[in-house]
């Protein structure tokens, strides 16, 4: 019996330890596909994110490959990662989790697959650091400008808490996420960073990201530089 029992236990920690290194795994593929999520879009200036709202931003969200349909109410989510400017703008902060669920069914926006980009001012970014909130009620959201000449355009300097994009089937374009919540997912922060970890825990303690997030990073850094005058 006493073998049998420890075998059990065996088996047991075994297949815990199975569940989160594929766990693991997923959230270091998570982050490489938000990596070239971002990288794809700036690579062709012409449609995608004006640089100089890149730059200004306080606050990057990004969600790649969320399945079509996930926004059919109470229906499925998307996860992704978010990094805010560092004091002093010196860097960006190591990435946080969020998972956006809800809205309406004017999110069904095609494909199979959508990539969502979300660039965020100050107020945002409070807004950001709270458990949960929704775009276009507590939050103010507009359909982000395409290319390098559309800042002229209405929101150009961030009048919006959040601008946000989509890009499905190659196409590249801003969309409004009204009704939608973010919120954070303490689950998939403790799968990245070995403990459980708060969103505002992770941004306000400087606490150093994970190897896996380093392409992530340099990508930030590259195209979002702000000059100091």
């Amino acid at each position: 019996m006493k073998n049998t029992a420890l075998l059990s236990a065996l088996i047991a920690a075994s297949l815990a330890s199975s569940l989160q290194a594929a766990k693991e795994t997923e959230s270091v593929k998570r982050l490489e596909e938000a990596s070239a999520t971002l990288a794809e879009v700036m690579q062709t200036p012409d449609k995608g994110i004006p640089a100089d709202l890149l730059a200004s931003a306080h606050c990057i969200v990004i969600v790649p490959n969320l399945k079509s349909g996930a926004f059919v109410v109470g229906a499925k989510y998307g996860k992704g990662y978010f990094s805010c400017r560092n004091q002093g703008n010196a860097g960006w902060s190591a990435p946080a989790t969020v998972r956006i669920e809800g809205g309406s069914v004017g999110f069904q926006i095609g494909g199979n697959e959508t990539d969502l980009v979300m660039l965020m001012n100050e107020r945002g970014e409070k807004k950001l650091l709270e458990s949960k909130f929704t775009l276009g009620g507590e939050g103010t959201v507009a359909a982000g400008p395409v290319g390098r000449n559309a800042t002229a355009q209405t929101d150009a300097q961030m009048h919006a808490e959040i601008l946000s994009w989509s890009r499905s089937q190659g196409l590249f374009a801003g969309i409004s996420l009204q009704g939608a919540t973010l919120r954070q997912d303490v689950d998939d922060n403790e799968e990245l960073y070995g403990r459980r970890l708060e969103n505002k825990d992770i941004l306000n303690s400087k606490i150093r990201p994970p190897k896996a997030a380093a392409k992530l990073m340099a990508q930030l850094d590259r195209l979002s530089y702000r000059e100091r005058k």
